[in-house]
């Protein structure tokens, strides 16, 4: 897997973290870079350890499997990316607004669930690392401060911005899965 590809899968895992850390600057009276880092170390680091785990799973079974490790990879991505797009035209901005009403509070019992909730498409993305034989550690590391920077630009454009881009965020990031899916398929049923 080249840099762009795991650019694109950075970028495309982290859109959700950005759509919640939209949401957290919406709800924030003064932001400040304090708060804009917690935020960006809760996603981030969740991003980054959740494909560790995946990747640590699917190597258990990869080689089993290693003919069809290329389908297993789109599908996984393609699901991840279709259900991303599927969110984003059912939500509203009903979040966001209930976020507006009182300040997130970003201590452990609340962002805790947040950041899982945000990278538990990461754990699949980790296994089809796994079959796709990427060097994990430098792939999570990547994703992790991406996700980082996205979150706490999430956190700048929420608080001044409000929760424009909460949707088309997710909608980008699905799109991009998908893509990256159909390239590895294509790659090795074609060539």
């Amino acid at each position: 897997m080249g840099f762009l590809e795991l650019f694109l899968i950075a970028v495309g895992l982290s859109m959700d973290a950005f759509a919640v850390a939209v949401c957290t600057g919406l709800s924030m009276q003064q932001r400040s870079l304090k708060k804009s880092m917690i935020v960006g170390l809760y996603f981030g680091s969740f991003q980054a350890v959740m494909p560790l785990i995946g990747y640590f799973l699917g190597s258990q079974f990869a080689d089993k499997i290693v003919e069809l490790d290329h389908w297993v990879a789109f599908i996984l991505l393609a699901f991840i990316g279709a259900r991303m797009i599927k969110e984003s035209f059912e939500k509203d901005n009903i979040d966001c607004i209930d976020c507006i009403e009182e300040e997130v509070s970003l201590d452990f019992k609340t962002m805790f669930p947040l950041a899982v909730a945000t990278s538990i498409d990461a754990l699949a993305v980790g296994i089809s690392f796994a079959f796709l034989s990427v060097r994990i550690l430098p792939a999570v590391t990547f994703i992790g401060v991406t996700t980082f920077l996205l979150s706490m630009l999430g956190v700048r454009i929420g608080n001044v911005f409000g929760a424009r881009f909460e949707k088309k965020a997710e909608l980008l990031g699905g799109v991009i899965l998908i893509l990256i899916g159909l390239k590895i398929l294509l790659e090795h049923t074609v060539l």
